[in-house]
């Protein structure tokens, strides 16, 4: 236990260490950057997860369509991006940066005490929501979310969930789901990896029974026919989309997971304008709209006090979510 912890002590040392350079390297352009001259997105991600996509997404359409000139993204990942967000707070006063955010930061900052929050940022704009699917190996003997359901009550053990990080969107989901069904939500076996394309290893190799997972990030696996959808955690069907919701299938469950961005705290309220008309530039380009439609998200755009009167929402929700279940 002592060198596993030791392991991750030197590990999370060396992220810091990362991250920092990173972000040094980002500022040292010569001179002093405006976010309109130069603006660093950072994704406090691994490459090809879901924040990642996101940030990248956004930095095409602000160099494609000439809404800021030089636009970067730096990957900060691990903890559910709360050390992403520790390293961002750091950079107090910068006016030149933006932090992609949402659902999976708000449960990890609760689930881990993290000593930054919300609090300790600046609400610029919610810009999309997206779902999260139950989905199993294409070879799974679970052909519906009964099935599934049946078989996980009976021995929750060894039919396994794999999803993204602790305290992440898919984790409150499975205990959610599990609450639903009236279990214990401790007794669920979820097995938690730092990225999409791990935890989609992981079941394909039937390490795990199923998975939860970003609608988006399995989409193409989905329809290739190497994953079956189960269910989604939408209030409703997606427009044009066939797979069906967990509440239409009678388990009460739905769940959304929100994408935006903040910006470092301490930022002048002209550079937080500025800030502002980036990002509703941003989201009124055909091609943002043509990449939200592609990514399955839906535009939840949110800015000013209505954001930041969200925020508050999320955080007391995951604060009761984290408590019921004694996560």
């Amino acid at each position: 236990m002592k060198s596993s912890q030791l392991r991750l002590g030197i590990f999370a040392v060396l992220v810091a260490v990362v991250a920092a350079f990173a972000l040094m390297s980002a500022a040292s352009s010569g001179g002093v950057s405006t976010a309109r001259s130069k603006l660093t997105i950072v994704a406090p991600a691994a490459p090809g997860g879901g924040w990642d996509g996101f940030s990248r997404e956004a930095q095409a359409v602000m160099r494609n369509q000439g809404i800021v000139s030089n636009p970067q993204v730096v990957n900060i990942p691990g903890a559910g991006g709360t050390i992403g967000l520790s390293q961002f707070v750091q950079e107090a006063g910068r006016e030149d940066m933006l932090l992609t955010t949402g659902g999976v930061m708000v449960g990890a900052i609760e689930l881990a005490d993290n000593e930054e929050s919300f609090a300790d940022v600046t609400p610029i704009a919610r810009l999309a929501d997206d779902y999260s699917v139950l989905v199993v190996p294409a070879d799974s003997p679970f052909q519906t979310l009964e099935d599934f359901l049946v078989a996980w009550e009976e021995n929750p053990g060894e039919n396994s969930i794999s999803g993204g990080s602790l305290g992440s969107i898919d984790h409150l989901l499975s205990g959610l789901l599990a609450q639903a069904r009236g279990m214990d939500p401790a007794a669920v076996n979820y097995i938690a990896y730092s990225g999409g394309g791990e935890a989609l290893n992981s079941l394909l190799a039937h390490t795990t029974a199923a998975g939860i997972s970003g609608y988006n990030e399995v989409k193409d696996q989905i329809e290739a026919g190497t994953l079956r959808a189960l269910a989604i955690s939408s209030e409703e069907r997606l427009e044009g989309d066939s797979v069906p919701t967990f509440m239409e299938q009678g388990v009460d469950v739905s769940m959304s997971n929100w994408r935006g961005f903040v910006a470092p705290p301490g930022i002048s309220e002209e550079a937080k304008q500025e800030l502002l008309s980036i990002i509703s530039e941003l989201k009124d380009q055909p091609e943002w709209q043509e990449a939200v439609k592609r990514n399955s998200w839906v535009d939840t755009y949110q800015v000013g006090e209505d954001f930041e009167l969200f925020i508050e929402e999320e955080v007391a929700t995951a604060q009761q979510i984290v408590k019921e279940l004694g996560l």
